[in-house]
């Protein structure tokens, strides 16, 4: 098939593997930040991540041997955490979580599937269904933020982290929106690019400095340390030439990439006092790799 079509497949799938996965956990920790006063909400919120569900079910589903080698290793689709993370975060919040699909993440292949027309079709069939479900996910997330921010709900999850979690889902659309008006992902600069997740990495910081236990004040003193050190790096990001920052920014994420990890651990094993989720834990350390694979091509 031609080089562009093989693009186009291989792109939305590596899209939908991860941006699909970040979807139906934002669904999750919507849902669990909800009181039962808003049990509607909550009920939509597990909507949508049954649906992320099942659009990230059918991803994995076509792209053994066809997504490349440096997604696979990343890190990025899921690490050593995730299944024994999502086991915990269903047992404590009793919302369930198909982990049978991270199995099937963990034996993928990449690349040497030859690539059919009927899987540019399907393909294509799940960048649509993606962009209607994200319409509707996006919708939600803003309704969540504006119900919260004039007072009129109660969450379990910041403004700060509703805000963070509509920039990615628009991320994800903006993506599936340029490969389905001009077969390519786009082209965003790298500036662009490393500006925006040194924003994201920036409030991880803060999000697990806020959700840390008083009580845990070295971890939270490390936190506050990677907050103020992105801030920097993001006040620079605007100025600085494409590889001016990339050093800086890769340097900086590896040690944070390493900071979640052990905080990953830590809360999967119970050392670490926090409000955070195992899952939640998981997740950021997800992005840290992604953003380092990014920094590295």
């Amino acid at each position: 098939m031609h080089t562009s079509t093989s693009d186009y497949i291989t792109s939305s799938l590596e899209l939908h593997l991860f941006f699909g996965r970040i979807m139906k956990e934002h669904s999750l920790f919507l849902e669990a930040g909800y009181t039962p006063v808003n049990s509607d909400f909550a009920a939509r919120a597990e909507h949508y991540k049954n649906e992320f569900e099942r659009l990230l079910s059918r991803a994995v589903s076509l792209a053994d041997g066809i997504i490349g080698e440096s997604i696979l290793s990343s890190g990025e689709i899921v690490t050593e955490f995730t299944a024994a993370a999502e086991r915990q975060t269903e047992k404590l919040t009793g919302i369930p979580i198909d982990s049978g699909i991270t199995d099937r993440e963990l034996r993928l292949r990449c690349c040497g599937a030859s690539v059919s027309p009927q899987l540019y079709i399907r393909a294509k069939s799940l960048n649509i269904i993606a962009l209607r479900l994200l319409d509707g996910l996006i919708s939600l997330k803003e309704e969540t933020l504006e119900q919260v921010k004039s007072c009129r709900m109660f969450t379990m999850n910041y403004p700060l982290l509703i805000e963070h979690i509509i920039r990615e889902a628009k991320l994800y659309r903006q993506y599936l929106r340029n490969l389905e008006e001009s077969g390519t992902v786009g082209a965003q600069s790298m500036k662009e690019v490393e500006c925006f997740w040194n924003r994201i990495m920036m409030e991880h910081a803060m999000f697990i400095r806020g959700l840390l236990d008083p009580s845990e004040a070295e971890l939270i003193n490390s936190a506050d340390s990677f907050a103020k050190e992105y801030a920097v790096l993001l006040q620079s990001c605007n100025n600085a030439q494409d590889m001016a920052l990339r050093a800086q920014s890769k340097a900086e994420t590896i040690k944070f990439r390493d900071f979640k990890t052990a905080g990953t651990k830590g809360i999967e094993s119970c050392q670490i006092r926090s409000l955070i989720l195992p899952l939640l834990a998981d997740h950021v350390l997800r992005e840290a790799n992604h953003f380092l694979r990014i920094l590295g091509e």
